[in-house]
Formats: C-alpha cells, structure tokens, sequence
C-alpha cells in the first residue's frame, strides 16, 4: 500500500516569508495571461463539475474557508532569469486544489501562486488532455510537465484525464517519484487526505454528455453539484405528487372524498 500524504499545516507554521528578500516578485507582479484559448469546449464545464461537487466537503475540511482551487492559474516554481520569460518558470495546471493557505492576500484576489512566497504545494493537480497526452507525460528536467509536478513543484497527487478515451491516470509521490497508482474494486482512485475517490462517470452535465471525471465520497456516493442535488429534490418532489394523486384517485373509487 502506498503512503499518503497528509495534508500539510499552514504555510505560516512551515515556510514564514520573512527571510526572503523583499526584491522576489509576488502574484501582482508575475505575468498571469498566456493569450492562449482553451483548448476544447468540455473543459470549462469539467473544471465546474470537479469544483462544485467537492465544495461542501472542502469546507467541511477546512471551516476557516482557508484553501484555494485554481483553474488554468499559473504556479510559480522557478524565478527566470532575463532574457527568459518569467513565464517560462511557471505551470498552469487545469485544475489544483492547495490546501491551507487563503483565498487572498492583503485584501487582493489571487493572480498566480507563488511557490517561494508560501511554499505550499497543491495537494492535488489535474490535466485534461486534448491532445495525444505526451505534453501531460513529458519528464523532461526542467521544462516537462510530469516533471515538474513531480521533482519541481512536489504534488502528492497528479491526475491525467483524456476525455476522448475516457481514462484518468493518478500517481502518488512516494519517496520523491511518481508512482502510478491502481484503481480500487470500482475503478477509483481513492484520495485519502480528503476522503475522497476520483473516477470517471458517464452521463449528461450542462447538456453535454462525456465520460466525465468525477468525485465520491468514501461510502462510494456520487458527490453531486448543487443544481443535480436541486434536481433530485424535484424529481423527488414529482414522485410525491403523483403518489399523492394516485391515493386521491384509489380513494374517490372507493367512495372516500380525500381530504384537501
């Protein structure tokens, strides 16, 4: 079995800032654009559908709402140099979750995350692949991303999804190397720092219907988005009523006037 990793303490109790040099850039000084267009449209959705539905089970985790999700946000793991791009020293990962550390900072919102300001890393990284995946596999010291995430940045968990084959692949660091994780007897990969398994789930979200990566709950439920859990509780709501007119119309038969 695999150790997992736990979920770290606060930045402030592990890595205060106050030695480093004031001259380091932060997240209002680093580029946060990348001109780039997303690169399909199940993705936008996909990012909802992971955010929404571990919600409730993030604040449960954490009440003093300390925890940040990025999505297509830029980590900061190595400062350039010129004439390098600063960019050059960063990753944008789909979807991350980093635990910990507020949602803002002096009163701003975030525009990056700056590993040599707080040193937290995410606890959990996630690709989309829209390609043939070899981007999200790269291990090239120092540029690929596989590696970073890996030997850079240090995720305890990284995830590749390819929607097109409806796959996720999930690796643990262990000992400083990804190893690739084996599904459970569901086909899911628990995430036990958060109680939590990740999965694919086919079936129709925001009018679109995929092979979609999803969350559970260790008891194997389906954590749901708001809008589905206001959809059960519609459907529910229908059933009531029709049973309810079933039992008027089976007492009218038997010459009972059902009570309003």
């Amino acid at each position: 079995m695999n150790p997992i990793t736990k979920l770290p303490e606060k930045s402030s109790d592990l890595s205060p800032t106050a030695d480093l040099p004031k001259s380091l850039p932060d997240h209002t000084q680093l580029p946060d654009k990348d001109n780039n267009f997303v690169k399909n449209f199940q993705e936008p959705p996909e990012g909802d559908l992971l955010t929404h539905s571990i919600t409730p089970i993030l604040q449960q985790i954490h009440p003093d709402r300390q925890y940040c999700i990025g999505r297509d946000s830029g980590i900061y793991w190595r400062l350039t140099e010129s004439p390098e791009p600063l960019e050059k020293g960063s990753v944008a990962p789909d979807w991350f979750y980093i635990p910990n550390v507020p949602q803002k900072l002096n009163g701003q919102l975030r525009r990056s995350y700056v590993l040599w300001k707080e040193f937290v890393a995410p606890l959990i990284v996630l690709e989309f692949v829209s390609g043939d995946g070899l981007e999200e596999r790269d291990k090239t010291p120092g540029t690929g991303k596989f590696w970073v995430y890996e030997q850079a940045i240090r995720v305890p968990f990284y995830g590749i999804y390819e929607v097109q084959k409806g796959t996720i692949e999930v690796y643990n660091l262990v000992n400083g190397r990804y190893q690739q994780m084996i599904p459970n007897e569901h086909e899911r990969y628990p995430i036990e720092p958060l109680g939590v398994e990740l999965g694919i789930w086919e079936g129709e979200y925001q009018s679109q219907v995929w092979p979609w990566l999803r969350w559970w709950d260790a008891q194997g439920n389906l954590l749901l988005t708001g809008d589905e859990l206001a959809g059960q509780e519609r459907q529910r709501a229908e059933q009531e009523r029709q049973r309810a007119d079933r039992l008027a119309e089976q007492l009218k038969a038997l010459g009972v006037e059902p009570e309003l």
